[in-house]
């Protein structure tokens, strides 16, 4: 983006990428912030403002884990964290039940192993989930409220 002022280059920057994602109704991953910089010829703070621009519109989603990814669904606005934990009330899950194991919830999440495991922390923080060393972790609350 040679012509481009520096003012605003970064909602410039932002409209490309939107225009990206509704040329490809099949794009889930944004490229890593690295290729989008040699793309668009910017650098590493103006591709992350013009992706948190897209962020506050609800276009994209940025995931621990998984790097930005495009939001096609509003379950996807939702933190993987809220996403597992609602997987007690989804499955119908009670009290002592074995809780999918991590290897189920990347495939079902489409997040890498180290997203899940710090969510399922954060579950197991919370008292929703246990683990015992050896065994599969296992529901011990069942939420009120499924988190929107």
């Amino acid at each position: 983006m040679p012509d481009a002022s520096p003012r605003g280059t970064y909602l410039q920057v932002a409209e490309a990428i939107r225009q990206r994602i509704a040329d490809d109704p099949k794009l889930v991953d944004l490229p890593p912030v690295r290729e989008l910089m040699e793309e668009h010829g910017a650098s590493r703070g103006l591709i992350t403002r013009a992706l948190k621009a897209l962020q506050n519109d609800g276009v994209v989603t940025s995931s621990q884990g998984a790097g930005w990814r495009v939001v096609r669904d509003q379950d996807e606005t939702r933190s993987l964290e809220e996403r597992i934990g609602a997987v007690i009330t989804e499955d119908s899950l009670a009290i002592g039940s074995t809780f999918p194991s991590e290897a189920e919830l990347c495939a079902r999440f489409g997040r890498s192993r180290t997203a899940v495991r710090s969510a399922l922390s954060k579950l197991e923080g919370a008292g929703l989930l246990e683990r015992a060393p050896g065994k599969p972790r296992v529901v011990r609350a069942v939420p009120k409220e499924v988190p929107q």
